[in-house]
């Protein structure tokens, strides 16, 4: 059975729940999907310095999921976030492919068209536009609305959220006349059917996008065979530090040391 490894990098246990549903239920039964939390940060990433934490707890959370030998290792992994924290660090420690939703959500509306982002959180404007620009999309990313609410709050409100992310799609849609709206987030995960039908343009759920990007089979080989970080930590998790290149010595050994041939 194929394993499919799911990294919340917030500390939200309700979102983690939410990304394991949508995400099984996307994957079928043929694969089992694993979803893990973050050990620090925060519960809901909204701005830079959450982001900020938020890759480093995506790197640490992969770590400790792959040193509980009780679970097989995974074949591919997801950042549940729109917004793909620790996504290139996470790449390049990686033998399994590595995606995110938004990366994976770029990539299914640009098949559409031209593209709008709708999610929640105002801050996430100029961090989606960066991270687009940093994934080759700018040109095909038409626009971002963001709403008031967080993806949180919107997620302990559905009725209201529906009306106003439905809303929010159409003002996307008509305004920058795009072929496709993507509704990003993990706690807006299934709402992309439920405004569907008032919408006149196809809205790609980023939670699903992102389950089937992280289930194809991979374009190009992994850049390694074995999981690991190719720098020495110190001061970080265990499982982080036995994942590390050479242990560092100790700063009296440093000092002992010989400094010549």
């Amino acid at each position: 059975m194929r394993q499919l490894l799911v990294i919340n990098p917030n500390t939200s246990a309700r979102v983690s729940a939410l990304l394991q549903q949508h995400v099984q239920a996307a994957a079928g039964s043929h694969v089992q999907v694993r979803t893990v939390t973050a050990r620090f940060g925060a519960p809901y990433i909204a701005d830079e310095a959450s982001y900020a934490i938020a890759a480093h707890a995506a790197l640490d959370a992969w770590a400790a999921a792959l040193a509980d030998t009780a679970s097989p290792p995974p074949d591919s992994v997801l950042i549940g976030c729109f917004g793909d924290p620790g996504l290139m660090a996470l790449r390049e420690s990686s033998p399994a492919p590595v995606t995110g939703l938004a990366e994976a959500a770029f990539i299914e509306a640009a098949r559409h068209g031209r593209y709008a982002i709708v999610t929640g959180g105002e801050r996430w404007g100029p961090m989606l536009q960066r991270l687009a620009q940093a994934l080759g999309q700018a040109q095909q990313l038409a626009g971002i609305h963001t709403v008031v609410p967080t993806g949180a709050q919107l997620a302990a409100d559905p009725d209201a959220a529906h009306r106003l992310l439905g809303q929010a799609c159409r003002d996307a849609a008509h305004q920058l006349g795009v072929q496709a709206v993507i509704l990003g987030g993990a706690g807006l995960a299934g709402m992309a059917a439920a405004v569907q039908s008032a919408v006149p343009v196809p809205v790609i759920d980023s939670v699903i996008a992102g389950t089937h990007w992280a289930l194809r089979t991979p374009p190009l080989p992994p850049q390694r065979a074995t999981p690991g970080f190719d720098i020495a930590w110190e001061g970080l998790s265990p499982e982080m530090v036995a994942m590390s290149g050479e242990p560092p010595r100790s700063t009296a050994a440093r000092v002992a040391a010989p400094q010549g041939g």
